[in-house]
């Protein structure tokens, strides 16, 4: 139907209403259009309360724009909940030359560990999800990403490491992008996070494929991204081009967790540390040493180097040869918060090589 037949039958419509005394005529604009009460009758209905229509046309206007991924959810561009009101005056840090520690003496910076739930929720969180462990685990448990990447791991092993994750209360599993949908659905209110990676192993995809792995990941149930770095571009000094990369994946990830991956068997120590200054400029959260499959692992030198370049909040995470007790402790008095390793379960129990000792 053209505009101007529907504007002809509106018209015939609201004359037969003012023509019973159902709404006040009102003349025509030159243009053949309506104004006054009959525009108002048109817009809002004939008891001035909003039509259903033109209510749904502005709740249209005011919605946020969204894009879908594969899995079918909508993202957001507002992910980003609004910042909580300024603190007092005489409770702000005055040592703004230097990044906040995290200890007491700063007001600001007061360990979120020591909130209450209640004051969790007054920042802003809709949920507190807390991990209870039905198994005996040592307190290195809550530093350690459970991870299985092998190209053969089956449908069975990702959940029992599922499971594993649930009884020793691990920070999370880390797992290939094809298997995030079944691990999300097995830990669903667990407290248990689900990560996985992107551009994995070798980093050499371009930002928009990275960014797109990324969506996808989230689409499917991904709470943590670990991204690998284009580690020709670092070696070839193009840093616009290494920082562009983390940023594009940055931006996708949408407020999640992003560790990036550097792979320093590959890298002198002077690209780790400009590995590592470009991921904090890009927003990461973490740097991650290793894939585990790029030739060499995590060094407890390695860990002690980038807690340096990153500074005292951002997160390091050692990754890759990790499968002792003694390795783990290491790596965290080094600097590391976050160990990545297949042999958690011998880790946290045994304290040794275990069973599940061998591999990432």
């Amino acid at each position: 139907m053209h505009e101007g037949d529907l504007r002809k039958i509106v018209e015939e419509v609201v004359r037969a209403l003012a023509q019973r005394g159902l709404i006040k005529e009102a003349p025509a604009t030159p243009g053949g259009g309506f104004r006054g009460e009959r525009s108002r009758f048109i817009e809002e209905g004939s008891c001035g309360c909003a039509s259903p229509g033109a209510t749904a046309m502005k709740a249209a206007k005011a919605a946020p724009r969204v894009t879908i991924g594969t899995a079918g959810k909508e993202f957001s561009s507002d992910w980003q909940r609004p910042k909580p009101p300024p603190a007092a005056p005489a409770a702000v840090c005055v040592e703004s030359e230097h990044e906040h520690t995290g200890s007491s003496s700063c007001p600001q910076c007061e360990p979120l560990l020591l909130s209450s739930e209640s004051e969790f929720k007054a920042l802003g969180c809709d949920r507190v999800a807390v991990c209870h462990p039905t198994k005996k685990a040592s307190a290195v448990a809550r530093h350690v990403d459970h991870t299985l990447l092998k190209p053969n791991a089956t449908q069975e092993e990702i959940a029992r490491l599922c499971e594993e994750a649930r009884a020793y209360c691990f920070a999370s599993v880390c797992v290939n992008p094809s298997y995030v949908p079944l691990a999300a659905s097995l830990l669903k209110g667990s407290g248990v996070k689900v990560c996985t990676v992107v551009g994995f192993p070798l980093g050499s995809t371009t930002p928009t494929v990275k960014a797109i792995e990324a969506r996808d990941a989230i689409a499917n149930g991904a709470d943590e991204i670990d991204m690998v770095i284009n580690v020709g571009a670092l070696k070839s000094g193009n840093d616009a081009a290494v920082h562009e990369d983390i940023k594009a994946v940055r931006e996708a990830a949408r407020g999640r967790v992003l560790k990036v991956i550097l792979e320093t068997a590959l890298l002198s120590n002077e690209e780790k540390v400009r590995a590592c200054l470009l991921a904090k400029k890009a927003g990461a959260d973490f740097v991650k040493t290793s894939t585990g499959f790029g030739g060499g692992g995590a060094t407890v030198e390695d860990v002690r180097l980038m807690r340096e370049a990153v500074g005292p909040l951002m997160g390091v995470k050692a990754s890759g040869g990790i499968r002792d007790a003694k390795a783990a402790e290491a790596m965290l008095k080094a600097g590391a918060t976050r160990l990545g390793t297949s042999a958690s379960v011998a880790i946290v129990t045994e304290g040794g090589k275990g069973p599940g000792a061998q591999g990432y």
